[in-house]
């Protein structure tokens, strides 16, 4: 990691950006041709959300593992546990570095992992943000 200035207007614009790619995400029919498309969507909305928080405490990430980890720091009452974060990170991987070809299941079931985390996680976030006190 790399610390930099506080950037909280940057923070707020990643967040913002996050929202707008989840809506979208969740617009799409989940088939097994689009679950490539939605799972790394949906797992980089979620990366998002970390990565504003460790921009607004002037951290810059080199990897995908900080903005998940700052992200499960928060504590937020959501309808599925907030870990399962961690394995659309390496489901994301399978796909990308060994051309894993998600099934249906899977889709679904990361679908139901950021309908039922997104929001108030997000809420989270900006309400740190907006506090000045991104992480603690």
């Amino acid at each position: 990691m790399r610390y930099k200035r506080p950037d909280i207007k940057n923070a707020q614009s990643i967040a913002e950006a996050a929202e707008r790619e989840m809506k979208f995400t969740l617009s799409l029919e989940p088939t097994e041709e689009a679950g490539t498309t939605i799972i790394r969507n949906i797992y980089e909305t979620f990366r998002m959300l970390g990565n504003a928080l460790l921009v607004a405490e002037g951290i810059e990430s080199e990897d995908h593992v900080a903005p998940i980890r700052e992200l499960l720091k928060l504590k937020v009452d959501t309808k599925r546990p907030i870990y399962l974060i961690g394995n659309l990170r390496r489901l994301r991987h399978n796909i990308n570095y060994y051309g894993y070809r998600p099934k249906l299941a899977e889709v679904i079931d990361t679908l139901s992992i950021a309908k039922n985390c997104f929001k108030p996680l997000h809420s989270a976030v900006i309400e740190k943000i907006n506090a000045g006190t991104a992480l603690s």
